[in-house]
């Protein structure tokens, strides 16, 4: 890895080498993708995997993050320069070299990751968990984040395959639970990055990223993130009326109110410290809801 490294400017490249490497695959996003696949096995009706195919399922979905992570700022580099929040990442302040050897690193990750999901647990958690990846990098980062608005929408896809990943582990032919979960976090994302673009709108438009704050102004943008918010948790209460258990549903009720309260807030006075109030918000209700879905299956 060492011919991957330069020495750059910024805080960046004053980190710890392990730190600076670690920090291009989005770790943080990585777990919490992680346990939504998570989420989607153990929400899914049947005899649960082995304890290693449950383990390998984790650490293929985390990988599978990582790569698309590590693409997204590969691709991303020249635009992050141009972004406060960004502008410190490894590739961005040049303590990474941008070489074509990341992108040989990057797709191996992935096809280790697909591979072993494949052969140790069956190909259609291998094509979820391929898809998720795909999603992510290509679709959303290549294809749709500077030509058009609705970007994050087909990239909140990447969440529902990891979802579908963990409920394929257990059973193949995906039921109505695990696909009520994944609509969830379908409509999760653009909410949850909307309300983060408000906060950061001008960084957007000073790099050419058409988010929907951006085209649409703060004050509309919040409107359309509190209505999305209403639809997203009125669809988080299906799961509850289709079996799953009752800390679900209080998770459900619970996460949905604070996130609902927060983006009204936000819909009246679309300043920064609401936008990042509603962002963090919407962690919560997803964690929560996590959270329901494991004292659910604990208690079966």
């Amino acid at each position: 890895m060492g011919t991957l490294l330069t020495t750059g400017a910024g805080a960046a490249a004053a980190a710890p080498r392990w730190r600076t490497v670690l920090g291009v695959f989005k770790l943080r996003i990585g777990v919490l993708i992680t346990l939504t696949a998570l989420a989607g096995l153990a929400i899914t009706p049947g005899p649960a995997p082995a304890a290693w195919q449950v383990l390998l399922m984790a650490l293929a979905v985390l990988t599978a993050s990582a790569a698309a992570g590590a693409f997204n700022q590969y691709v991303e580099a020249g635009s992050d320069r141009l972004m406060k929040r960004t502008r410190e990442r490894a590739f961005a302040s040049g303590a990474l070299r941008a070489g074509p050897l990341w992108v040989v690193v990057i797709v191996a990750m992935l096809a280790v990751a697909v591979g072993a999901t494949w052969m140790l647990i069956n190909g259609v958690a291998a094509l979820f968990l391929f898809l998720g990846a795909f999603t992510y990098g290509v679709v959303y980062t290549v294809g749709l984040k500077r030509r058009t608005w609705t970007n994050i929408v087909f990239g909140g896809l990447a969440g529902s395959f990891a979802v579908l990943t963990g409920a394929a582990a257990v059973d193949p032919a995906i039921g109505i639970l695990p696909t009520l979960l994944a609509l969830v976090l379908f409509l999760w994302t653009p909410p949850h990055f909307w309300s983060l673009a408000i906060a950061n709108r001008d960084d957007y438009a000073a790099a050419g990223v058409p988010m929907l704050p951006v085209v649409f102004g703060n004050e509309r943008a919040a409107r359309i993130v509190h209505a999305n918010a209403i639809v997203l948790v009125a669809v988080s209460l299906l799961p509850a009326l289709a079996g799953a258990g009752p800390a679900y549903l209080v998770a459900a009720l619970v996460g949905g109110a604070h996130f609902l309260r927060r983006t009204h807030a936000l819909a009246r006075d679309p300043r920064r410290e609401r936008a990042m109030a509603a962002f963090f918000a919407s962690m919560v209700q997803l964690s929560l809801l996590v959270l329901g879905v494991a004292v659910d299956a604990a208690l079966r």
